[in-house]
């Protein structure tokens, strides 16, 4: 009588921490080389994929489901800017020798609990060793009614320029992780010190939005290299340029307290990244509507400025009327 193959240990590993929180019938329950995913009738898939890596994206030492949790969150986090419901996501994990069981444990349980929370199902993946940092790629899937996807393009003169929640906190809080006195030369208290890093660890995918982006923006990305630099790329994708008022760009009262102490930080706020808030383009006539909307979902949401016909870098205008020269506006990698 012949043997049944003994089981590899990867196989374990998967059967063990991953097959039991991939819950969809088009998972298979990790049981097969591929997954089947159909969209409702009269919609488009819509697909994203973003990595992360220890070192660079995230401290290693960091807590092993908040690292999944992040690293599923900057994905969802652009399936809202496109006006997408998510609709699940495979994984990509690369495994340095030193992980444990603890640690997969951990991992499985965070991404488990998001997957849920956003209703965003593991479909599938791969699971390898490197020799390298820690790696978790992920590429989500949403779903948006047909035609209904919100591009980059499509800002127009004119238009109302909104961004979703406040931005900087994830750049102070990752300056807070790099320089221990930081939070006493910004006269931050325990509960603004926390909040800041808290945003830097976990993002906060605004998926609760992606109707009301698809129904009203011409335009949309997620900030998630900066303020400046994001709505740059808007604007030159969509041949327009624009004016933003400084002022009314949204900051944490934390964020407020540390920009009193030290007004240099207004480059990190606009163009340090981490933000994965939505910046986003609407006809004039509909901002006023869209934020009311945002507001009633719990998301704040604020009109910072205006599209304008034209080229060029948008221009920052500070308090005292003139545009600020921004020397990084923008996180790259390269």
């Amino acid at each position: 009588m012949s043997k049944t193959p003994a089981e590899t240990g990867e196989e374990r590993l998967i059967a063990k921490y991953f097959a039991p929180i991939a819950n969809h019938p088009g998972a298979l329950r990790l049981s097969d080389d591929a997954a089947m995913l159909t969209p409702p009738p009269g919609c488009d898939i819509v697909l994203t994929k973003d990595a992360i890596v220890g070192g660079v994206h995230f401290f290693p030492e960091e807590p092993a489901d908040a690292i999944a949790r992040k690293a599923l969150r900057v994905n969802l986090s652009d399936l809202a800017a496109k006006g997408a419901a998510p609709a699940g996501f495979l994984l990509a994990l690369a495994l340095p020798e030193h992980v444990t069981d603890s640690w997969l444990e951990s991992f499985a349980k965070g991404l488990g609990a998001d997957a849920d929370a956003y209703a965003c199902p593991l479909l599938g993946g791969d699971t390898v060793k490197t020799p390298g940092p820690l790696m978790v790629s992920i590429t989500a899937f949403g779903f948006v009614p047909q035609g209904g996807m919100v591009h980059r393009h499509g800002a127009k003169p004119g238009e109302r320029i909104i961004v979703t929640g406040t931005v900087g906190d994830a750049a102070l809080g990752l300056r807070l992780r790099n320089d221990a006195d930081a939070g006493r030369r910004w006269n931050l208290d325990n509960k603004s010190r926390e909040h800041l890093l808290d945003r830097y660890l976990l993002p906060q995918p605004r998926s609760v939005l992606a109707k009301l982006v698809q129904a009203h923006a011409s335009a949309a990305m997620d900030v998630s290299d900066g303020l400046a630099g994001d709505l740059a790329k808007l604007c030159r994708t969509s041949g327009v340029t624009a004016q933003i008022d400084v002022a009314r760009v949204p900051l944490s009262d934390a964020a407020r307290t540390a920009l009193a102490a030290e007004p240099a930080l207004i480059e990190t706020l606009l163009g340090g990244g981490d933000d994965y808030e939505i910046v986003c383009t609407v006809p004039a006539a509909q901002s006023d509507a869209f934020i009311a909307a945002a507001q009633a979902a719990g998301v704040a949401a604020t009109d910072i400025g205006g599209a304008m016909a034209g080229e060029g870098f948008p221009r920052f205008i500070g308090a005292d009327g003139k545009p600020l020269r921004l020397r990084k506006t923008s996180f790259s990698h390269f």
